[in-house]
This record gives C-alpha cells, sequence and structure tokens, in this order.
C-alpha cells in the first residue's frame, strides 16, 4: 500500500511511498541539508524525543548517520549495544524492543539479520514509530532514499538548477545501472523500487548465480556483460560481495568476479562523462570498484555518507509527524 506522505508513519519499506512520498523526503532532505553546512548545524526540532538505536548486525554509516541526525534536530540518542546487552542473555526482540519503548523512546531504529524483523516490531509497540535501517535480505530503505537523493543533487548541479523544487523531474528517462551481488543485496532492492517509482528505467548486471530468483518481476532489465551496457548508464550503482551472506560460493573467484563485473580503469573510461557512480558502501577497493575510480570526482561515495545525514534528519521529522508545510520553522 502506497502513501503520498510518510507523516507519522513508520518506514519500512520503499513500496510505502508513491512518488509524491518520495519526492516528499528529498525537498524535507533540502532543507536539513542548509542546517547540516551551518556553523553550528543544530535545530529544536525535536527537543525532549528519544530516538534509540537498535542494531543486531554491525554498522558504520547507517548508525552513525541515524544518531548524528537525531543530535542536529536535538534529540536525546539512546543506542543498544548487543554484545553486552540482555540480548546476550537469550532476551527475545520483542521484550527489548518494548524495554526501549517503556523506557520513553519514542522512534525505534532497527537493524536485523531477519527479513520482516522491524514489521513486526511495530506490532508489538503501542505509540513509538519504526524505522528499518536494514533486514536481511529484504530492504534498506533510507539508503536509497539518500543514494537518490545525491542523483538529484549532482544532477541539478550538473545542468545549473536548483535541486529544491526539482521534485522528480530529474529521474525521468535516467539510465541507472546496477551492478554486483544483487541477490544478497537489500539496497539493490530499495534503490530499484525507488528509482522506478521516479521514472528512472532500471538495469541489473550480475552473474546469473548472484540474481534474486524474482527479479523477473522487478520491472527491470538483466544483462550479464558489464561492458555491453556502460556506454549507456547515466548512474553505475556498484554492490560488494556480501561473503557474510554467503555470496563468496556463488562466483568462482574473487578476481573472475573483478575480471567481469568490477568498475575497473579501463570499464570507467567507457562511460559517458556525466555518468556518477555510487556506492552504498563499505567498498572493497579492487574488487567491485578500482581504487583510482573510487576516488574519481564522479564518484559520489562521500557525497552518499554526508547526505545520508540530512536524509536522515528528514526521516526522523516527518515519521515523528512533523509537517512539510512548517519546515522553514523547523530549520
Amino acid at each position: 500500500m502506497t502513501a503520498d506522505t510518510l507523516l507519522g508513519a513508520d518506514l519500512l519499506s520503499i513500496d510505502q511511498l508513491s512518488r509524491a512520498g518520495i519526492v516528499e523526503v528529498l525537498e524535507a532532505a533540502e532543507a536539513f541539508a542548509e542546517v547540516s553546512r551551518r556553523s553550528v548545524p543544530r535545530v529544536p526540532t525535536l527537543r525532549g524525543k528519544l530516538v534509540a538505536t537498535l542494531f543486531f548486525e554491525e554498522s558504520t554509516r547507517t548508525r552513525m548517520s541515524f544518531e548524528t541526525a537525531a543530535k542536529r534536530l536535538s534529540a536525546d540518542v539512546a543506542s543498544l549495544a548487543v554484545a553486552s546487552s540482555s540480548v546476550k542473555k537469550g532476551e527475545s526482540l520483542r521484550d527489548t524492543a518494548q524495554t526501549v519503548e517503556a523506557l520513553g523512546a519514542d522512534v525505534v531504529i532497527i537493524r536485523h539479520a531477519h527479513a520482516g524483523a522491524p514489521e513486526r516490531v511495530t506490532g508489538w509497540l503501542e505509540d513509538a514509530r519504526v524505522i528499518n535501517a536494514g533486514d536481511g535480505w529484504h530492504e534498506h530503505p533510507s539508503q536509497a532514499l539518500l543514494d537518490c537523493f545525491t542523483v538529484r543533487e549532482a544532477r541539478c548541479a550538473a545542468l545549473g538548477e536548483p535541486a529544491e523544487g526539482s521534485g522528480a523531474g530529474p529521474f525521468e528517462g535516467l539510465e541507472v545501472l546496477i551492478v554486483g551481488d544483487v541477490r544478497h543485496s537489500r539496497v539493490a532492492r530499495s534503490e530499484v523500487r525507488c528509482y522506478l517509482t521516479l521514472g528512472a528505467r532500471v538495469t541489473l548486471c550480475a552473474p546469473g548465480t548472484l540474481l534474486p530468483r524474482d527479479a523477473e518481476e522487478w520491472g527491470v532489465e538483466m544483462v550479464s556483460d558489464l561492458d555491453d551496457v556502460l556506454a549507456d548508464a547515466d548512474v553505475v550503482s556498484l554492490l560488494r560481495l556480501q561473503t557474510e551472506r554467503g555470496s563468496g560460493a556463488f562466483v568462482p573467484s574473487l578476481e573472475e568476479f573483478t575480471a567481469n563485473y568490477g568498475l575497473t580503469e579501463r570499464r570507467a573510461a567507457m562511460l559517458k562523462p556525466s555518468a556518477l557512480v555510487t556506492h552504498p558502501g563499505p567498498m572493497v577497493r579492487g574488487v567491485e570498484i578500482a581504487s583510482t575510480v573510487a576516488d574519481a570526482a564522479n564518484a559520489l561515495v562521500l557525497r552518499q555518507v554526508a547526505n545520508g545525514v540530512a536524509v536522515r534528519m528528514a526521516i526522523l521529522y516527518l515519521v515523528l509527524g512533523g509537517e512539510p508545510e512548517r519546515l522553514a520553522e523547523a530549520t
């Protein structure tokens, strides 16, 4: 079921949002990006609110990004250290989530190895909003939103146009190429849904062993030869091999994967001058991306990290009922 707004809702999947709903997040993020550029990047918007992060899987970018976003909105932050928590004593996910809410959490941000865990948590909480920070192979909605925000920002800058108010325009007819371990990537699933909803065309490039079984139902094109499609791409989104989820067993060797699907210097030279390169991180230099390509001017990896704070500020603002019409007051 899609909605035109994230206002006061949980964020579990990109599927929740219509094109207007996605654009609402991107436009709100523009306002909060300006806050991040101030000498004192903090506003009192969520003062008195408690944001809790429950990360049952390791994370650097997503966790720090959400916690930084909450602090810049003047919210209090409580982080669950799973290794030293009652989870290690056998406490269930339900009891952990309900304990966090009982401590006063207004928002629970959860990353979990099991697909559907954040949705289950919504059924156990009475008032706190839930944000999915990655669940198994399922989805990672905030990453897809920040990737689209970063691409929109870069394309508008190249055209000399303001990103604010551009809506979904920069995505109409955009050719997005997603390369690598699509099978195990929650980012890829969210990216596909987000780009398609905004009007882009998406191509997946991976060996057959690293494509999801239901990929034919995604509304995308699928190819196996990277060299054949690079020249047409406006955006190349690279994915690492997720060996912790077993992807190493799906390719003969890292060397062969790089030879066939890595964005090497030779392949980067095949891209059109305006093409953009994104990566959700962490990157494995020399495998899915050459180090020189990762550091090139058209690689947006660090912009994605920086923009993640503004996008997650927007998400927190909206799920806690902040009205888009009152953004000027909030920032």
